[in-house]
């Protein structure tokens, strides 16, 4: 199933906040991504609906293994190619700007090839 750069962008927002609060509300995401809560509600409902994401009783979001697969591919690319950017000298928030851009649309192979660059070239953490 082909998921959209949004709907990536939601599941890896929720995998941030959850690592760096341990939990994740609604509102935590509507904050990380500068979005207005209806948005949020959409989009969680129909990241739900395609086994995703749940909710628990107290509305908190958890990833499905098939959203934390996601999630993690999208994180990582994200943490590496900031790196890199950062790394060649480009601003901290301009690098996380354009990792962003740029993350959902590499190959699998391109970003293999960058990654392994970068290893060779002590360009990331």
């Amino acid at each position: 199933m082909e998921i959209h750069q949004s709907a990536e962008d939601y599941l890896e927002a929720i995998l941030m906040i959850k690592e760096k609060k341990g939990y994740v509300r609604s509102i935590d995401v509507a904050n990380q991504l500068s979005v207005s809560k209806p948005s949020v509600s959409y989009a969680t409902k129909r990241l739900r609906e395609n086994g995703y994401i749940t909710f628990n009783e107290d509305g908190m979001i958890s990833l499905t293994d098939s959203g934390m697969a996601i999630a993690s591919k999208i994180y990582t690319r994200h943490k590496v190619l900031t790196d890199i950017f950062k790394a060649l000298g480009v601003s901290d928030e301009v690098a996380a700007e354009d990792a962003c851009r740029i993350e959902h649309d590499l190959e699998p192979e391109t970003f293999d090839a960058i990654c392994k660059y970068a290893k060779e070239h002590g360009l990331t953490n």
